[in-house]
């Protein structure tokens, strides 16, 4: 695992242009996308507090293993910590058992679909309150296009349910609006490793759920199936740890709007492996959602050309 996360960390650090961030963005998209089905596993056996307390423990100690293994030291001072707390409860704490304890009731497809809509929060977050990007015609063209294609590729019968289990269904968004506000924050680690940010966060994370967990689960007692604990395992070290250290890069990168993309791409990413694997089959309408996602991402992610100033 060392060896993995210390590879996508060289490919970062070579700077490879937009389309090594796009590549990027599609890496990260698939490592989230298979989180809603370890996450879907997972809850099967073991309780939503205990899963995401043991995520972000496992996912905390593999960094910071990759971090003595590279000779790197974590900040100590008590400002950057505070701001490691912070990234943490946007990042990981609230929106992971919030979608955790959801995913209990919710259908995939509706949680998906709701969880899509991050770019949109921080398109709204960005052009209200912090001013930090410069909103345009084609970010706005981008959010609108790729919120259409996510709604054509998952099915207006995804809909079905909304209105029922209402409780779930905005715990899923307010865990959106938690991931909105924690792309924003995350450009203040802009100037630290990427793996800095992502191990401090989780660590932080761990120390507030693990005693949570202690008390109201009490996870000894839990004998969880086998498929559970593989899920687990998979959602720390490739949904957690590696995407988190892709996640802070690319949030220094491309920017918060531009990173948040990765929430349509989840979409298409997980009906390819669906087709691949499970042979399921795609309809007209969901090729064109398709086209539509990768429209609305290129057009939150791309830069304008600049234009040349005469002297």
């Amino acid at each position: 695992m060392p060896g993995t996360i210390r590879i996508a960390e060289t490919m970062m650090d070579d700077r490879p242009g937009m389309a090594g961030a796009l590549a990027l963005l599609l890496l990260l998209s698939t490592l989230w996308g298979a989180s809603y089905t370890f996450i879907r596993i997972g809850v099967e056996a073991i309780p939503p507090v205990t899963l995401i307390a043991a995520r972000t423990l496992i996912a905390g100690a593999i960094l910071v293993g990759v971090i003595r293994w590279r000779g790197l030291r974590l900040p100590t001072g008590f400002s950057i910590w505070r701001r490691f707390l912070f990234q943490a409860c946007l990042n990981s704490v609230l929106p992971f058992t919030m979608i955790a304890w959801a995913e209990q009731t919710t259908e995939a497809g509706l949680a998906t679909i709701l969880n899509s809509t991050a770019p949109i929060f921080v398109f709204l977050l960005t052009a209200l309150v912090t001013g930090h990007e410069a909103v345009s015609r084609r970010k706005l063209f981008g959010v609108a296009a790729g919120l259409l294609g996510t709604c054509l590729i998952v099915g207006v019968e995804s809909l079905d349910g909304l209105g029922r289990e209402v409780w779930a269904q905005l715990a899923i968004v307010a865990a959106t609006i938690c991931y909105a506000g924690a792309a924003i924050f995350g450009r203040s680690f802009r100037d630290l490793d990427p793996i800095m940010p992502a191990a401090g966060s989780l660590i932080c994370g761990a120390a507030i759920l693990v005693p949570v967990s202690l008390v109201v689960d009490h996870p000894w007692t839990l004998e969880p199936a086998a498929r559970s604990v593989f899920a687990l395992l998979a959602l720390s070290v490739l949904s957690t740890a590696l995407a988190f250290v892709i996640y802070f890069r690319l949030v220094a990168t491309l920017g918060s709007v531009g990173t948040t993309a990765q929430a349509y791409l989840r979409v298409p990413i997980g009906v390819g492996i669906g087709v691949v694997f499970l042979g399921e089959t795609l309809n007209p309408t969901a090729w064109a959602g398709l086209g539509c996602v990768v429209v609305g991402v290129v057009a939150m992610t791309v830069p304008p050309r600049r234009r040349a100033v005469a002297a």
